[in-house]
């Protein structure tokens, strides 16, 4: 009796795209990589088209982490140069200078390890995991459009196959992702100079680090001498990563944030759907704008936008701390001022990969405040001290609020009546509780009317 099986329509979903990937068909894949924002170059194509094979034949519909970080230490590796061992010493050297100034200017104490000087590449493999924590909600929501799309648009005699190969969609879309991700990170390692460069914190708890090849690149043209460069971002990095360990619960309530907000992030299907229906192989380039513009992201929600307004402020109090802590520890530094210049002007512009990752992820990591921020340490140090104002990071209660960044003046007086052992005057919260209570209490004194004997 002949064989009357239905050939397996996961199996021709592969035969379609293995001849997609082996060009068997009129679409360049140069063309696609070229469209994602990737490298198009012999060797990055090849790259890619193993890897979309590999994604291919696994079909595990996981996003292969992995894959980022070989990505982005190729990036990050093509210019990279050796860390010269006597830089090494003068480092050594600079870090306890900088710890000294430091001790000077603040109550939080110095860190259990010693900075260390690494290169382009280690930096890739220490902040990788943080980086796709970050992408992981994107990256989720990309694929499962990807499979929403695929079945919305394909003709009812492929619905079975369409369905079918749904993991197999996952698996190549997370590959796409994945790669992106890498190409972003392997950029952001040729731009930033030190661990704590982009405000949140990428490496372990209690660790600061400098990439001296970055730092060179950025002392370039600015006719102050590299050792002053070299100490000035040193102790920025220093102070930035003992105010992570000091304060023990701000790590995770700026990576909570973070994810609040990175969970909300939702692809347009409707806008993928219509560059689908629409798209033309031979030119790719309205594909290439909606990734790189993040067309494909729609407005934000209203959950979204309070979690980015928490996260903003949040990240400006602590890239404002560290510019006060900064500027009060270099002050002997003759060219503290035009160093601190340039990373003001270059925090307010971002790099051309911290700009990517804004356009994959949707989430931009600089905060707008941060000139307000700074004048709010500012005016509390100068009132109070600069004890009182470190004092402020023991608990996230006692941080000062977007309010307190608008008008620092209550905040300032009611740090000024604590310290001098002084009642503060109640505030629009005080008062609101103590109405609300007087209420319930109210209440409670009230005769039930159902007990209460009638005269």
């Amino acid at each position: 009796m002949a064989d009357t099986a239905e050939p397996n329509s996961d199996d021709e979903f592969r035969d379609m795209l293995r001849e997609l990937l082996s060009g068997a068909t009129p679409i360049d894949p140069e063309k696609f990589a070229g469209a994602a924002g990737l490298p198009t170059d012999p060797a990055s194509m090849a790259q890619l088209l193993g890897h979309l094979q590999n994604a291919l034949r696994s079909g595990a519909g996981e996003i292969n982490w992995e894959l980022a970080t070989d990505q982005a230490k190729i990036l990050a590796t093509q210019a990279s140069k050796p860390i010269p061992p006597n830089q090494r010493a003068e480092f050594e050297q600079a870090a306890h200078v900088a710890a000294l100034w430091l001790d000077e200017v603040t109550y939080i104490s110095d860190l259990n390890a010693e900075p260390t000087l690494i290169g382009r590449s280690e930096w890739v493999s220490q902040t990788m995991p943080i980086w796709s924590q970050l992408a992981e909600p994107v990256a989720t929501s990309i694929s499962d459009s990807l499979t929403q799309v695929l079945q919305d648009q394909a003709p009812e005699e492929m619905q079975g196959m369409i369905k079918n190969a749904s993991q197999l969609v996952r698996s190549i879309g997370g590959t796409l992702f994945a790669m992106q991700l890498g190409h972003v990170v392997g950029q952001l390692a040729t731009e930033v100079v030190s661990g704590g460069d982009v405000g949140i914190p990428l490496l372990d708890d209690g660790q600061a680090a400098l990439i001296p090849q970055n730092v060179a690149e950025f002392g370039d043209g600015l006719d102050i001498p590299a050792d002053q460069v070299q100490l000035y971002l040193l102790v920025r990095e220093l102070a930035h990563a003992r105010l992570f360990r000091h304060a023990k619960w701000l790590r995770l309530h700026l990576m909570t944030t973070v994810t609040d907000y990175a969970r909300g992030v939702r692809i347009d299907t409707g806008r993928l759907a219509e560059l689908a229906e629409d798209f033309d192989p031979a030119n790719p380039e309205e594909l290439r704008q909606a990734m790189v513009s993040g067309a494909l992201i729609p407005p934000k929600s209203e959950s979204q936008k309070a979690a980015l307004a928490r996260l903003e402020t949040i990240l400006a109090l602590i890239e404002g701390w560290v510019d006060v802590t900064t500027a009060e520890a270099t002050g002997r530094l003759p060219k503290a001022a035009a160093i601190a210049e340039t990373v003001r002007r270059r925090r307010a512009t971002g790099g051309p990969a911290e700009s990517a990752f804004s356009t994959l992820v949707g989430l931009e990591l600089r905060p707008r405040r941060l000139r307000e921020a700074a004048t709010l340490w500012q005016t509390i140090t100068d009132a109070v001290g600069a004890e009182a104002r470190d004092d402020l990071w023991s608990h996230p209660d006692l941080l000062p609020s977007s309010k307190d960044i608008d008008d620092p003046s209550s905040l300032v007086e009611r740090i000024r009546l604590a310290a001098s052992g002084e009642k503060a005057p109640p505030d629009e919260f005080d008062l609101a509780l103590e109405d609300l209570l007087r209420e319930e209490d109210d209440a409670g004194d009230a005769p039930d009317e159902e007990t209460t004997p009638k005269e």
